[in-house]
């Protein structure tokens, strides 16, 4: 198992319970948590209620409805005692590359360092959030001030009383400046272009809230009401594509409270107003951001960054501002799966080279001439609640080990049909959604979506289920004559 944030944990402990306990999570950070172990920048918290966005085999007593990353850690770490996952994890080791050997049918893994092991199954938690996107601004490399990426917070730096820019205002850059606003002398905010927000209604729950959420029945009851919620807005794919009831709801949503916030700024209604349909890129959900902008400190620069000099930053109009710190809030590379895991196939072929620029995999888990092999949050599966997503692909894992078990087969494969048939499917599903009229990271060099499930969880889970074994093929390896 390569990965122990959300998706690797699940995979531990779906394994174990289903009596499989010879396997090894290796991560390349110093602890575990994926995401959650690297976004530390101040404010960082989840999208979705805190009740959602748990294991379903772990209930939590949340302090927040939307937890924030020192909880969710805490939350992640409590999971792998809990579950005797410690054993299982080498924290520190970078699984650099794995070879699929046909004649023997095991992978031979390659570490940082050298050393070299091998498994039966392979099973990548990576993620696709992982590889932050550094911007290539002429003169970055000179600035003299602290420059960081919100995925790579310093905190070393402090900011009490700096003046201080933001690049981007996606979900992190959404959480970072509210928080670090009231501590700061100025803080510059630069807008390539804005995102569909809306208020989430993030609050500590009171005591009351939480003596009865610790009701069993009570927790049960408000994980339902979240899920049902989620499912209902998701349903048949509409609220993605412009025209639709939902779709046109949601917009009109965001657009009034546009003006309820900046009623009294019509420069910031404008610059803030997006110009493509909702959601076309990830919706951002935020209730203190907008507040932040009307602050004495903030400004707003609704541009580009175009270049950066010894002190500070040039817009696309040539304006330069002086700045002590550069926080790079601009996202990931999210389309370039397993950017720094090489996984080569049978016959020598690397995935990169299966996918020709098109990231694809059955139901975002298995890949044709990659036995054995299975990917949790691939491509084709981002979309409503990850956690949710994550334990439907790790029991997809090790419903095909068990049968792997059972059947005493030493290879499972996805057939090459079914991924086709799967992608020519996904691809007819982007037809008509605003994903394919914006600007966003969902997209493959060649155009194609390739990271978003335009459905419902419901949805996914139920085909998990039931399109596993009929899309597979199984070998036995030939025993070596004695």
């Amino acid at each position: 198992m390569v990965g122990a944030g959300f998706g690797g944990i699940a995979a531990g402990v779906k394994m174990k319970r289903a009596g499989i306990h010879t396997f090894t999570i290796y991560e390349s950070s110093l602890g575990i948590g994926g995401t959650w172990w690297d976004n530390t920048y101040p404010g960082a918290e989840v999208d979705v209620g805190s009740h959602l966005y748990c294991f379903s085999f772990k209930p939590h007593d949340w302090t927040r409805t939307h937890a924030r990353q020192p909880e969710l850690q805490k939350y992640l770490e409590e999971t792998v005692d809990e579950f005797g996952l410690r054993p299982h994890l080498k924290l520190g080791v970078t699984v650099e590359s794995a070879m699929w050997d046909d004649d023997r049918h095991v992978w031979t893994v390659r570490l940082d360092g050298g050393t070299v092991g091998e498994c039966h199954v392979l099973m990548s938690g990576v993620g696709f959030l992982n590889v932050p996107r550094s911007p290539s601004w002429p003169g970055l490399d000179d600035f003299e001030g602290a420059k960081f990426h919100t995925a790579r917070w310093e905190h070393e730096h402090d900011l009490t009383g700096k003046v201080v820019a933001v690049v981007g205002t996606g979900s992190s850059a959404t959480q970072v400046v509210p928080a670090i606003q009231p501590i700061v002398q100025e803080l510059y905010v630069f807008q390539r272009e804005p995102g569909w927000v809306m208020p989430k209604g993030e609050r500590d729950l009171s005591g009351e809230e939480r003596v009865a959420l610790a009701k069993p029945w009570r927790r049960a009851w408000e994980r339902w009401r979240l899920k049902y919620l989620l499912e209902k807005s998701l349903w048949r794919g509409n609220l993605y594509r412009p025209g639709t009831k939902v779709n046109d709801a949601r917009q009109q949503f965001c657009l009034s409270y546009i003006d309820r916030q900046f009623a009294d700024r019509p420069d910031l209604r404008e610059a803030v107003t997006p110009a493509y349909p909702y959601p076309g890129k990830r919706p951002v959900f935020a209730s203190t951001f907008y507040p932040a902008l009307k602050k004495h400190n903030v400004e707003l620069v609704p541009r580009a960054v175009a270049s950066v000099t010894r002190t500070g930053i040039v817009d696309t109009e040539g304006e330069e501002r002086a700045v002590d710190v550069i926080v790079m809030a601009t996202g990931f590379r999210p389309a370039n799966y397993l950017a720094r895991l090489r996984v080569v196939g049978r016959g020598g072929r690397t995935l990169q080279e299966h996918w020709a620029d098109e990231p694809r995999a059955y139901l975002g888990i298995t890949v044709p001439g990659f036995p054995n092999f299975f990917m949790l949050y691939g491509p084709g599966t981002n979309g409503g609640e990850i956690v949710i997503m994550l334990e439907s692909q790790a029991e997809f894992a090790v419903r095909a080990m068990k049968r792997m078990i059972r059947e005493r087969v030493t290879a499972v494969e996805v057939k090459p049909r079914f991924e086709a048939r799967w992608y020519r499917w996904l691809q007819r599903r982007m037809e008509g959604t605003s994903w394919l009229m914006s600007n966003n990271y969902f997209k493959s060099p060649t155009g194609k979506i390739v990271t978003q499930w335009p459905s419902t969880n419901l949805h996914y889970r139920v085909l998990t289920k039931v399109l596993g074994r009929v899309s597979e093929t199984t070998r036995r390896r030939v025993a070596e004559p004695t």
